[in-house]
């Protein structure tokens, strides 16, 4: 069975984004070494990648329309195979990617039982590790 990876981001004031560069992994002038480390193992551990709607909505708006990426970020998010909790959401609009309408538990556990593709992990953010 695969093991369901969670990476959460915790902030004092709750808001992650780009603002000042601090999380931009494409911000060439502050030394992200440790995150963009960190991050490149999580993604070369886990297969696939489990969010809730609003957490998939921000990254298909953004990491799929960028061309100059020398992260890897985007290579791998839109390769991934991505599987987004939703019952409001009717086309996902993004290569590669599932919507998920049942009830999360059966759904999260289908996704365990699944075969393993290049790994043997899936990695979830947001909503849907509630």
């Amino acid at each position: 069975m695969r093991k369901l990876v969670v990476t959460e981001n915790s902030t004092v004031d709750g808001v992650i984004d780009m603002a000042g560069g601090w999380f931009d992994p494409r911000d060439n002038e502050v030394d992200r070494s440790d995150i963009t480390a960190a991050l490149t193992e999580q993604r070369e551990a886990a297969d696939a990648l489990l969010v809730g709607r609003n957490t998939f909505v921000d990254f298909r708006d953004f990491w799929r329309k960028q061309t100059d990426d020398t992260t890897g970020v985007s290579d791998y998010l839109n390769a991934v195979d991505k599987y987004v909790v939703s019952s409001t959401l009717t086309e996902p609009g993004w290569q590669n990617s599932t919507v998920l309408r049942g009830p999360l538990v059966d759904e999260v556990e289908a996704l365990k039982a699944a075969p393993a593709g290049t790994s043997s992990q899936r990695a979830a953010s947001g909503s849907s590790t509630r």
